[in-house]
């Protein structure tokens, strides 16, 4: 197991998780952005929140859901900071965790590469979330590729997603993730879920039938700091279609570009936007896709624990 990462004494690891992490017990990580105003509107954020803590209990793993909170960077959140996060709007990416802890900052909520870098300074090697931030569209211009990214390169952690959000380049996503060395597996499927929508029309590197081959993967990883990519398609009752969410990403980038949003603004913006254009829609399937992929993290969390 390689050092983890210097947080000094800043980390606070919440009891039900150090216990379970002592006791060698599964425990899946989540961020907290997708259970604030920027994932999702209340109450679909509380709901989503309980979706997911309630299926990795039943599953029987320990959910540790990451977070600054008074300035200290905490792995399992308590009920007070639970609502704060319910009601954050600060976003922190893995960059801004030291910012957020020398300025103290009251509620900060962990975007994906703040919840790896995070997860993995706990010990915990799975981290379920909604989809991944990637290389963007007219990234050959502004460069605007996701620090996801290179946080799913930096820390051994299997995560567990949705594939990327659906605005973004996606063939390029996946070139920058092969280009890293991070093993992308589909879980019983052929190709790269685009979030919404079940299939991008981008065949996944590997496909993987079980939880322990998934583990597998990141025990006989060749890089010592490198993280596996597990995407998981939405399930079908839920899927948009999509011609119908590539219609409305489109009018929800122009409108941003429209607005001059840019860098981590667009990802809220254009989520906003998207449940707008197809009225409503996005958020059941966020809130199912969500609560799938911590299902299946479950699922792999226990097969790690198991070795």
């Amino acid at each position: 197991m390689p050092a983890r990462p210097a947080l000094t004494d800043a980390l606070v690891v919440s009891e039900p998780v150090a216990a379970a992490l002592r006791e060698g017990r599964p425990v899946v990580a989540l961020e907290s952005t997708i259970f604030s105003n920027l994932g999702l509107p209340a109450p679909a954020n509380a709901e989503a929140l309980a979706r997911c803590t309630a299926v990795i209990e039943r599953g029987g793993a320990v959910p540790a859901v990451t977070a600054v909170i008074d300035g200290r960077p905490t792995v399992g959140l308590d009920a007070r900071a639970e609502e704060l996060m319910l009601t954050g709007s600060r976003k922190v990416a893995e960059r801004d965790v030291a910012v957020a802890v020398a300025q103290g900052w009251q509620a900060g909520m962990t975007t994906v590469s703040a919840s790896v870098a995070l997860a993995h300074a706990a010990g915990i090697e799975v981290f379920a979330t909604g989809g991944i931030g990637g290389v963007h569209r007219g990234a050959e211009l502004t460069g605007d590729v996701s620090a996801d990214l290179d946080a799913l390169a930096s820390h051994p952690v299997v995560t567990v997603c949705a594939g990327a959000k659906a605005f973004l380049d996606l063939p390029r996503t996946l070139e920058h993730l092969e280009a890293t060395g991070v093993p992308v597996l589909g879980w019983r499927h052929d190709w790269f879920p685009a979030f919404y929508s079940r299939s991008s029309g981008l065949r996944v590197p590997h496909r993987v039938e079980d939880a322990a081959v998934a583990a597998a993967v990141l025990r006989n990883r060749v890089r010592e700091d490198t993280g596996v990519l597990v995407t998981v398609p939405i399930p079908e009752a839920d899927e948009i279609p999509a011609a119908e969410i590539e219609a409305a990403l489109q009018t929800a980038l122009d409108a941003s570009a429209a607005a001059g949003v840019t860098g981590p603004a667009i990802t809220p913006y254009v989520l906003a936007r998207i449940e707008q254009e197809t009225t409503g829609n996005s958020i059941p399937a966020n809130l199912a896709l969500a609560e799938n992929n911590a299902a299946v993290a479950t699922e792999i969390a226990v097969a790690l624990a198991r070795t």
